[in-house]
């Protein structure tokens, strides 16, 4: 077996070795407002379920030589934004919002994705979603190394769910017609593939 420490690679080795390992990662296409009122979507795949009681979700945002992204930036001053699961039909769209903008403007401006009201928050919701989770700042963690900030990672309470009929289903959600697309390294994406049962021991 290979064996390396991983204060011997560089940031950038590290990230390489992580993204082709963890896979495939669940994406959030998240939808922040800056207090200016601009609207910005970004997609992440350093995304998960934290607990189902309380409902919290989890979402890293890595830092560029220190400098932190719109996303982290919103999060921490308004508390609020909407998650939505990336799928087959809005994949193309999300991956828009990855444009190096500058804050005042919004990705809304070269990915075709339309906004809508949300319920509990006062972040927009994107149309093209089947799953939408409106959420609240719980906990931010500045994730530091030699005392400067790498990452940001926040605890999101979920306030409410917004899940598209087609997708619900007695309580529970339809992989098939969900059609979800999780993140692999470089520029891959996966579809759901197949899928199989397996027993837990009792």
């Amino acid at each position: 077996m290979h064996q390396i420490s991983p204060e011997a690679l560089s940031a950038r080795e590290n990230y390489k070795l992580l993204i082709g390992s963890v896979i495939p990662r669940p994406v959030a296409l998240v939808v922040t407002q800056s207090e200016a009122g601009v609207v910005n979507i970004a997609p992440f795949s350093f995304f998960n379920i934290v607990s189902s009681e309380p409902a919290f979700v989890s979402l890293s945002i890595q830092r560029k030589e220190g400098v932190e992204k719109d996303t982290a930036r919103n999060l921490r001053r308004t508390k609020e934004a909407v998650i939505h699961i990336l799928d087959e039909e809005n994949v193309l769209a999300a991956n828009q919002t990855a444009a190096n903008l500058p804050p005042d403007v919004s990705e809304q401006t070269v990915a075709a994705l339309t906004l809508d009201e949300s319920i509990k928050v006062q972040v927009p919701s994107l149309n093209e979603a089947k799953i939408r989770f409106e959420v609240q700042v719980y906990q931010h963690v500045p994730i530091k190394k030699d005392n400067q900030i790498t990452a940001d990672f926040f605890i999101l309470a979920i306030q409410h769910y917004v899940i598209d009929e087609q997708v619900y289903e007695d309580g529970k959600i339809n992989p098939h017609s969900l059609k979800p697309v999780s993140r692999l390294a470089g520029n891959d994406y996966s579809k759901l593939g197949e899928l199989f049962t397996l027993a837990r021991p009792t």
